[in-house]
């Protein structure tokens, strides 16, 4: 399992993208507007897509993504329920590789 502080891990990542925003500030734009149009309210709950999100970053095996999708559900309101719930598809899905990012989603949800 990840010994990951996901809130210093999540600050590391923006604070380390900073000069790049800068160098390339119309794809940052971009991505930026990809992803607020991604994630806005529409038929499918803002909450609900932050649960896609992070399943993904899990099948995928990225930390970082794990640590900003977390952060998100928390302030959406997401329960430690929902979130367990979304985590047995990842293993049902992903087999042994996703239960250990679940074991690394569960502890940055207790971090934040």
């Amino acid at each position: 399992m990840s010994t990951f502080d996901h809130p210093g891990l999540v600050q590391a990542i923006n604070e380390s993208l900073g000069p790049f925003r800068k160098a390339q500030p119309d794809a940052m734009k971009g991505f930026a507007q990809l992803a607020q149009a991604s994630m806005a309210e529409g038929a499918i709950s803002a909450k609900h897509k932050e649960l896609i999100a992070l399943a993904i970053g899990i099948s995928q095996r990225c930390s970082g993504c794990i640590g900003f999708h977390v952060k998100a559900l928390k302030k959406l309101g997401a329960t430690r329920e929902e979130l367990e719930e979304m985590l047995t598809v990842c293993v049902y899905m992903g087999g042994g590789p996703s239960l250990m990012y679940a074991a690394e989603a569960l502890k940055a949800w207790d971090s934040f």
